[in-house]
């Protein structure tokens, strides 16, 4: 069958309008799209926990919610918790050796998952690190390094070396001089520590989840100091800073568009940064999601359907940028995922 040249005229004219009615002229079609995997995982609420992705699976370490008296006794607990495709959790081991932690530094380097440290909750330092092939079976590598006394610390992988940057004495919570830190320290085993920096150009932070190694250099973005007997007022950053050795830092951006913030969580996905959520006192919680090329200019992603939250659980998996759990408590998972044109 053919058809008149005025007919296919009006098809193709018909095809642009169904276009235009989708998009405004002008408009960028979306490049991500947020997929809401589960409301109700089978893991209780909680914030603070370890991400880290290892065997093919995510895996949620510990965690802290303190009005939960069942599954957080101690107020945060040491459970181990694995997943395949972000719906159906296990539990792999409800309670591991370590002491329960949160916003510890969490790490996957040479065949294993590291938790680095820990926080000051049980009115001590944990300046303890521990390792595991399986989730099940941990290992002390060492329990009194030599950065201690510290919680709060940014860690990362880098130079096949596991690197803690910054952090802070909290003497509220635990006794210790009052310290915010301005130094890197690495290692090549978790139990030996070498101090490669100190009194850097960035001011003394941490509370900053997650990691970002990009361009082979690490990232140190945001973050802030936990307020201390001795300085009453928490500090929030919006500065951007990279490295391509840990020793000498570069500040990319003194101020970013995205509000200073506390507790957020960064990542490396789709060959970008990602800086998401959040706490800034002005603010409470946040669910503004940003991303960069460059570490310079940063893109909002908008119309973020999840609950606002700071401290949540972030994984890069399976194509994906994973969201989970958080100071919302509330235990859902979500994934960003790139969409196909």
């Amino acid at each position: 069958m053919t058809i008149s040249k005025a007919a296919a005229i009006m098809i193709i004219f018909t095809a642009v309008g169904l276009v235009f009615s989708q998009q405004k002229q002008g408009e960028k079609m979306p490049e991500y799209q947020w997929v809401k995997i589960t409301d109700n995982a089978s893991f209780a609420p909680r914030d603070g926990a370890g991400a880290l992705v290892f065997k093919n699976k995510m895996w949620l370490l510990g965690g802290w919610n303190p009005s939960d008296k069942v599954n957080f006794p101690k107020i945060c607990n040491s459970e181990v918790w694995s997943t395949m495709d972000g719906k159906e959790w296990k539990i792999e081991n409800p309670q591991a050796p370590w002491e329960g932690r949160h916003t510890a530094g969490y790490a996957v380097f040479k065949g294993f998952m590291w938790i680095i440290g820990g926080d000051a909750n049980q009115h001590h330092y944990q300046n303890d690190v521990w390792k595991s092939s399986d989730g099940i079976n941990w290992i002390c590598v060492s329990d009194n390094v030599p950065w201690g006394p510290r919680v709060l610390h940014y860690t990362a992988i880098f130079k096949d070396k596991i690197w803690v940057i910054g952090g802070q004495t909290l003497p509220q919570f635990a006794p210790a001089k009052e310290i915010f830190y301005s130094d890197v320290w690495c290692s090549e085993d978790g139990k030996n520590w070498e101090k490669v920096a100190d009194n850097l150009a960035w001011a003394p932070r941490g509370m900053i989840g997650g990691t970002a190694v990009f361009k082979d250099r690490i990232w140190l973005i945001g973050g802030g100091t936990y307020d201390t007997p001795g300085n009453p007022e928490r500090i929030f950053y919006n500065d951007v800073w990279s490295s391509k050795d840990g020793i000498k830092w570069e500040k990319i951006c003194g101020n970013a568009p995205w509000s200073p913030r506390q507790y957020h969580d960064v990542a490396v996905f789709d060959g970008k940064l990602w800086v998401m959520e959040g706490y800034y006192k002005d603010s409470g919680n946040r669910k503004d999601v940003w991303y960069s090329e460059d570490g310079k200019n940063w893109t909002e992603l908008s119309d973020t359907p999840w609950p606002a939250r700071h401290a949540a659980s972030v994984f890069v998996y399976d194509n994906a940028l994973w969201m989970v759990t958080g100071n919302n408590m509330m235990p859902d998972v979500w994934k960003l995922v790139k969409i196909k044109k």
